[in-house]
């Protein structure tokens, strides 16, 4: 999809554990990795790679990660540590939610616009509600609209949530500024929605993913 990724976390000492590293350094990931049973909760802030949260541009982290210790005071120090070194934190500025997930969290079926300005607090930039083959809704503090779906035969949408804001990522990573310019931020949703759509038409997560190449034929051959 373009640009570079870092990965900072554990990995259980283990055959998964051992295939998922690698799958990383296939796809060139700066991977800053622990090895321990059940790993992926158990990442103490001491064992952190500052030096590589703080060259990062935009900070990228999961929910469930914020739900236990040690992994909780982990993330909390990392998201402390890039936002001094000036990164985006994504969960803080950004929102992506799906539909089902818009519906569960407001516990309101009513997918509407005043139902997503309900998740809308003063420190976020970009909130987006994905709606499947119905496209994206984008939020920002002085606009909003939707962008369609490219149309696919879908074989499995593992990982199509996460593909696409990891392409929505890659486009406004060099420039912040992008959330501010409609025109700009469509043809970022535009992408997104684009590497959402391929990543579902392959079986797998990560070995379904577009490369940016990839993604910009598929843009130019469905529009």
């Amino acid at each position: 999809m373009g640009g570079a990724a870092g990965f900072a976390g554990k990995l259980g000492a283990n055959e998964f554990g051992w295939m998922l590293a690698g799958i990383l350094k296939e796809n060139g990931v700066n991977a800053e990795l622990k090895g321990n049973p059940s790993a992926d909760m158990l990442l103490r802030p001491d064992e952190l790679n500052l030096d590589l949260i703080r060259k990062a541009k935009i900070f990228h982290y999961g929910s469930i990660s914020l739900i236990a210790e040690p992994c909780r005071s982990a993330h909390l120090k990392a998201m402390e540590e890039a936002k001094a070194a000036g990164a985006l934190l994504s969960l803080k500025s950004i929102i992506k939610v799906s539909d089902n997930e818009l519906e569960f969290l407001t516990e309101n079926n009513d997918i509407c616009d005043a139902t997503a300005m309900s998740l809308w607090h003063p420190n976020l930039k970009l909130l987006l509600v994905t709606l499947g083959d119905q496209g994206c809704r984008y939020y920002t503090k002085t606009f909003k609209g939707s962008v369609e779906a490219f149309k696919v035969k879908a074989v499995d949408t593992t990982g199509a949530g996460d593909s696409f804001i990891g392409a929505l990522l890659s486009k406004i990573v060099d420039d912040h500024s992008i959330i501010e310019d409609e025109p700009r931020l469509r043809q970022a949703v535009k992408f997104a929605n684009a590497c959402g759509a391929i990543t579902t038409t392959k079986k797998g997560a990560i070995p379904a993913l577009p490369t940016e190449a990839e993604t910009m034929e598929f843009i130019k051959n469905n529009s």
